[in-house]
């Protein structure tokens, strides 16, 4: 039997690693003609992708109190996460989103691999449970789609290549419908589908614009999406250590590779050499020479691994979710106590991000002492300081805001009518004055606290500064 030191030197003299594996010597592409798998895991992975596209094409008709679920209306600057109103003022929670997710990443890879791309990520779900599933259902399995590649171009191939393309489309242009639904909403993509084209110009032209993207992605660019243009696939490189757990191939136990013939000895591992783990990679990859950057997580080649073994009588399992230390000693992998605190960890910042998200207040309030203007003297006995308050409601009704001071002797004076109207998930400002006894103005700044009402609602509580005379 081989061993690991063994091993890790006849990879190393292989050159799988100088080039991606889709790619050959001269740098021309390699097409990818991928088996369709069959096995638990792909069985799987299909129930799986069947919620994951309820929830893509469902989510843009879910209104909770006339709002959208989620809403991501760049142009606006308007963005809706679970019903909540986020504008421009709310970026800074973006911001620690942000940083909160790509923790979130590092732990997660560290400990599980690359398990998101195989099983969650919008890019796989899409090609290997639609698109290619269309490719198996008009060209064929993979040597008939081989064959049918190098056939001369005649009646059926023409016929066979044409509707898979129009059927690529139609679905590209369906989904990317969908896509821009939660850029403007679902009612707002219905007029763009009901009402005359030339009355929506910009929004008919992004949807084919995002049709075209998504058939060039999905019928052309395929893999490389995950292998080129992804930096996950590097970000792994470095995330990954011996306790990860990944799609694996147990070299101890296959190696060497061939099958015993009769009356033979026996001195073959269990690996047979038979090729159906490269065949039913989307990548392309042989899962064999280790994990590589290419490597998504799919389990197709544990799958089809798993059908050789039943065949020829030998146990499942030769390729599988496991660690490089699990592979190197015999023992299956454990739920280590490092893959624990990372799990901790991960839980933790998703509780935070939900803090976050369902602590904000529903209107901001920003209050700011007029620009170059000083104190304005009232009389003999009162002073003033004009005040700018700019408003966001992320509300669905309408507010009619009065402003009122929380912890001072005085009164508050605004400008125009007595309240400030705020459309519901708009936007509003005003000005009012600030009018306070001399006698209670001690310093050159004095804290404020301002009380923001809808009626009788407190919504919220603004602290600002009153400008007055220097003390004698």
């Amino acid at each position: 039997m081989i061993t690991a030191k063994e091993h890790i030197e006849k990879i190393s003299v292989e050159s799988f690693r100088d080039r991606i594996a889709t790619v050959d010597e001269t740098g021309k592409r390699k097409w990818v003609f991928a088996q369709k798998p069959k096995g638990k895991f792909y069985k799987w992975r299909t129930r799986l992708s069947w919620i994951y596209f309820t929830l893509f094409f469902g989510t843009p008709f879910l209104h909770i109190d006339g709002r959208p679920l989620f809403l991501f209306n760049i142009t606006e600057a308007k963005f809706i996460l679970f019903t909540k109103v986020f504008w421009p003022q709310d970026f800074f929670i973006f911001g620690l989103g942000m940083i909160a997710f790509i923790f979130f990443i590092i732990l997660f890879t560290a400990a599980f691999g690359r398990l998101f791309c195989g099983w969650a990520c919008p890019q796989t779900n899409f090609m290997e449970m639609m698109f290619r599933k269309l490719e198996y259902l008009v060209e064929g399995d993979r040597n008939r789609q081989k064959m049918l590649d190098r056939a001369p171009w005649t009646g059926k191939k023409i016929f066979k290549k044409s509707v898979k393309h129009i059927l690529f489309f139609a679905l590209a242009f369906i989904i990317s419908n969908f896509f821009l639904s939660y850029v403007i909403g679902i009612k707002q993509l219905g007029e763009i589908i009901s009402e005359p084209v030339s009355e929506h110009v910009v929004g008919f032209s992004a949807i084919i614009l995002f049709s075209i993207v998504f058939y060039a992605v999905y019928a052309y660019f395929r893999e490389y999406a995950c292998t080129v243009v992804c930096p996950y696939g590097r970000l792994q490189g470095v995330l990954l250590d011996k306790n990860s757990m990944v799609v694996a191939y147990d070299y101890k136990r296959g190696e060497p590779r061939g099958l015993a013939k009769k009356f033979e000895a026996n001195d073959f591992g269990d690996c047979i050499d038979c090729f159906q783990c490269v065949n039913v990679c989307p990548t392309g990859i042989d899962i064999r020479n280790g994990v590589q950057m290419e490597c998504v997580g799919c389990t197709a080649c544990i799958d089809a691994c798993d059908n050789v073994m039943e065949k020829i009588g030998k146990p499942k399992g030769l390729i599988r979710y496991a660690s490089e230390n699990s592979i190197e000693t015999g023992q299956p992998l454990h739920y280590t106590s490092r893959m624990k605190m990372y799990t901790l960890l991960c839980g933790i910042v998703v509780l935070i991000l939900a803090a976050i998200l369902f602590t904000r207040k529903d209107v901001d309030a920003t209050v700011m002492r007029t620009p170059g203007m000083l104190y304005q003297e009232r009389g003999t006995d009162s002073i003033s300081n004009l005040y700018n308050i700019k408003l966001a409601n992320k509300t669905t009704e309408p507010i009619n805001l009065t402003v009122k001071l929380e912890d001072a002797t005085g009164k508050i004076e605004v400008i125009g009518k007595p309240f400030i109207e705020i459309a519901q998930e708009g936007q509003g400002s005003g000005s009012f004055f600030v009018v306070l006894p001399r006698q209670t103005v001690k310093e050159r700044k004095t804290k404020l606290s301002v009380g923001l009402y809808n009626g009788e609602e407190k919504l919220a509580t603004v602290s600002t500064n009153f400008l007055g005379p220097v003390a004698d």
